[in-house]
């Protein structure tokens, strides 16, 4: 056989492969922005029907008078939802000029959440609010202090790690997962009502490590920023509970909301 058709034969087979393994790049990332827009979508679902009954939908089923605070965390964790979905779905449309520059909005917008976040807790706390199946106001204090605390971790480092879409948009996902627990443990389910903290910090973390396994699956190894932060969040569940069962706990929590 000639050489030259040797070398031709050589060719196509190199770029064959070339173009196999560019397919193969394609569809993994088209998977990965699927999974981040339907993350986006589910976690504002979870919070929407938690909600529903108590904000959202608040007229169908009670006519309890909001507090402009409460209407304030209402719509300052519901702007980070949509921005959230909004953010994702650029990046899926390959808009990512559009994400950087929302970014920066996103980073003011999670600087009020980080304010009007403990701010509401401490209020609900004084006015004696729990959830139902949950622990006494003063204990329920440290999950969503605790819930801030994580979130706002997160959410700084994806923002220091912008430069790295492969960090960043894991972290991002994480601080989102983080606030689920709120949403779901108003989702009217007896066996949340029943299991309290068990069932709403449990199910998040279901989320979380369907997060990871399908990654893991997909990239054959564990992202780090999985591993941390989802051991952060993770590790911060329990943490908080003991602590709030605490004397000094208590206390700190009683001279907070005097």
């Amino acid at each position: 056989m000639p050489p030259v058709f040797l070398d031709r034969q050589k060719q196509s087979h190199s770029k064959d492969k070339v173009r196999k393994m560019a397919n193969g790049t394609i569809t993994e990332r088209s998977r990965e922005r699927m999974l981040y827009t339907g993350m986006a979508i589910l976690s504002a679902a979870v919070i929407f029907a938690g909600f529903s009954r108590t904000y959202y939908l608040k007229a169908l089923f009670a006519n309890l008078p909001l507090t402009p605070l409460v209407h304030l965390h209402g719509i300052v964790f519901t702007c980070w939802l949509v921005l959230f979905i909004t953010q994702t779905s650029l990046v899926a449309a390959k808009r990512t000029d559009l994400h950087r520059r929302l970014g920066v909005a996103g980073g003011v917008l999670a600087g009020f959440m980080i304010i009007v976040g403990p701010m509401t807790a401490i209020a609900a706390a004084k006015r004696g609010f729990g959830v139902p199946g949950g622990p006494p106001p003063l204990v329920f204090l440290t999950i969503p202090l605790f819930d801030i605390v994580v979130f706002a971790m997160l959410v700084v480092a994806g923002l220091y790690y912008r430069q790295r879409p492969d960090v960043h948009k894991r972290l991002m996902l994480l601080s989102t997962i983080s606030i689920l627990p709120p949403g779901i443990a108003r989702l009217p389910f007896d066996f949340i009502l029943a299991t309290g903290p068990l069932a709403f910090f449990g199910l998040a973390d279901l989320v979380l490590l369907a997060c990871a396994t399908y990654d893991t699956i997909t990239r054959r190894r564990l992202h780090p920023a999985y591993l941390w932060g989802g051991l952060l969040i993770m590790v911060s569940h329990p943490l908080r509970l003991a602590i709030g069962g605490t004397s000094a706990w208590v206390a700190f929590a009683r001279w907070l909301t005097s």
